[in-house]
């Protein structure tokens, strides 16, 4: 088991590895296993990248994301131009449900609001708003509206996780109930938290998950 200093190295030598992290001052503090970010990014897209580094960092129980996006002022952008952005990217991306999105712009962050019949098609809404130039933050209200489902949502995520090679599918509980969905247990790493999570999106018929898995080392 990792002392909170080996944590606090491995993380700040993952995030100088990042090249979407880059440069970027961030500030790293470890307490138990718990890592807390703070400082100045220049893009809401390094700020994620730096928050995703750090959840690949064998050891990391938990992560406190306090960093804020400072715009230069080359990358500025009104509310109106952003909001066209916003509009052209959710309409060109294949992924993304004709007609059933909408966009709110105000002092740079956007809330997306509207329905989608599967968590993919959420995320990536966000997805693409995250890498345009002037965003500083991206509220996803998104709500999923999923096709109702014949199908044992519980035995799938079961079976999704029993296919994953990392996952110790014994330690893993979910539970299921009306399209809502409850994971529990343990695991190894943040990766495989994540991994858990996907394979309980990816069900037919789910339209919210609980995760409740704890990180262990």
């Amino acid at each position: 088991m990792k002392t909170d200093s080996q944590l606090q190295r491995d993380v700040l030598d993952e995030l100088k590895f990042d090249p979407r992290v880059g440069d970027a001052e961030v500030g790293v503090a470890v307490r138990d296993g718990v890592v807390t970010l703070s400082g100045y990014v220049d893009s809401y897209a390094r700020k994620i990248a730096a928050e995703r580094a750090v959840e690949r960092v064998g050891g990391v129980r938990a992560v406190a994301e306090e960093l804020e996006v400072k715009l230069p002022g080359a990358l500025a952008r009104s509310d109106t131009d952003i909001a066209h952005q916003v509009a052209s990217a959710l309409r060109w991306d294949i992924e993304i449900p004709d007609n059933k999105l909408t966009a709110r712009v105000e002092k740079g962050w956007v809330w997306l609001e509207g329905e989608a019949e599967w968590q993919y098609q959420r995320m990536a809404a966000e997805r693409v708003v995250r890498y345009l130039t002037g965003v500083k933050g991206v509220t996803n209200l998104i709500k999923i509206r999923p096709r109702v489902s014949t199908y044992d949502v519980t035995k799938r995520i079961k079976e999704a996780l029993h296919r994953s090679a990392e996952q110790d599918v014994k330690k893993i509980q979910v539970e299921a109930a009306d399209g809502r969905v409850t994971l529990r247990g343990t695991v190894r790493s943040f990766a495989e938290r994540q991994d858990a999570e996907r394979a309980a999106w990816a069900a037919e018929g789910v339209m919210a998950v609980e995760d409740r898995l704890v990180v262990t080392a």
